[in-house]
């Protein structure tokens, strides 16, 4: 059960709205939250978004319209999202799910800042990935 607290809640109902963007998840200590599928991708657990440590992360712009593909079990403990963006390598655990409902006013100020702060907005492209092969679309 590593890193698993004892009374970090559980997800009871994880449904996806498609026409809304939202994923919609209520957790066993009552509480309920709608998660923008873009706040999701924008703060992805994977180390594409987080870097290898503090200062490292990637700035993920022009999500305002990502899907979710699919969303995956991964144990009895987390979920892999699956974007239509092609990114696929996030594992949400419930903790960090919760954290991004509960906390999600101040991350989705923090995301706007960091825009702001790199001269970006919402609907900026992503820059293409130094070093990562892209097929190009004629």
């Amino acid at each position: 059960m590593a890193g698993l607290e004892k009374d970090t809640p559980h997800p009871t109902a994880l449904t996806v709205h498609t026409q809304s963007r939202v994923l919609e998840i209520g957790f066993d200590n009552g509480r309920a939250f709608r998660l923008p599928f873009e706040l999701l991708r924008v703060y992805s657990p994977s180390a594409e978004v987080q870097g290898h440590g503090p200062g490292q992360e990637v700035l993920q712009t022009g999500k305002r319209e990502v899907g979710i593909d699919a969303v995956e079990p991964v144990g009895n403990y987390a979920v892999l999202i699956r974007f239509s963006d092609g990114h696929d390598t996030g594992i949400y655990s419930w903790e960090l799910l919760y954290r991004l409902g509960d906390q999600q006013e101040s991350l989705w100020l923090a995301y706007l800042d960091r825009l702001a702060a790199a001269g970006a907005d919402r609907d900026t492209p992503m820059p293409a990935a130094a070093g990562h092969a892209c097929g190009h679309h004629h």
